[in-house]
């Protein structure tokens, strides 16, 4: 038994239990995660960012300011600390709570889902978006869905942090050298596609990558399992 900074006890159980894998389906999905959107599918689906943060911001710093005037050591001082855990462990059950049913949706409805592998860390120095980052809360959906991954049976696949998605068209492969954040949509100066939606077109191509990566690696697993064979054999 544990109390939180909230004054919320938890407990804890160690159980086994039995997983059945999901039935197989043959639908494949690539996210491309935002801030505007928290995810955009290569389907076309666009899921809304909930900015829990932005909604509490004016309560956090209500209880904030109440805090910073109380006399340290005083009971109103712990008591005025005490609201404002409240107020963070309620914006965290917020955040997890969305994620759990994002991710889990993700794995019930696809067999494959790829995801970009974004460098948070790095992302986070900047500090005109570091708090729309920590809100948005991308680290902790890819940590759910290779876990969920795992456990139900399902492939998550992350493509590489450099590789262009954004940049590159999905209908012909023509890489766009310079396009700025405000860009949008576009058209493919190579096969002439136009109104191109840069974030699902991105999905795509993570999505397109993705299954190369798998297909890599079942080729090996193959090759593998044909060698140890061989070898056994001789």
């Amino acid at each position: 038994m544990s109390c939180d900074t909230a004054g919320r006890y938890h407990v804890s159980f160690l159980v086994e239990e039995a997983v059945t894998p999901l039935p197989v389906t043959p639908k494949m999905v690539g996210i491309d995660l935002g801030l505007t959107h928290r995810v955009i599918t290569s389907d076309g689906d666009k899921i809304p960012n909930p900015r829990f943060l932005h909604r509490t911001e004016r309560k956090l710093a209500r209880v904030q300011r109440n805090l910073s005037r109380k006399q340290k050591g005083s009971q109103n001082r712990a008591k005025a600390r005490h609201r404002v855990a409240k107020v963070h462990a309620k914006l965290a059950d917020q955040r997890r709570d969305a994620t759990h049913k994002l991710s889990t949706q993700l794995i019930h409805e696809n067999q494959v889902i790829a995801a970009e592998s974004l460098p948070v860390k790095n992302l986070l120095k900047n500090r005109s978006l570091a708090k729309a980052i920590s809100d948005v809360g991308w680290h902790q959906l890819t940590q759910q869905l290779a876990y969920k991954a795992e456990r139900y049976g399902r492939d998550f696949v992350q493509i590489d942090k450099w590789y262009p998605s954004s940049k590159r068209c999905f209908h012909c492969g023509h890489i766009t050298e310079k396009m700025p954040l405000n860009v949008r949509t576009w058209d493919c100066p190579h096969c002439g596609t136009q109104g191109i939606d840069r974030d699902v077109n991105a999905a795509r191509n993570i999505l397109q990558s993705g299954k190369a990566i798998l297909a890599g690696a079942d080729k090996l697993r193959q090759h593998e399992k044909t060698t140890t064979v061989g070898l056994t054999g001789g």
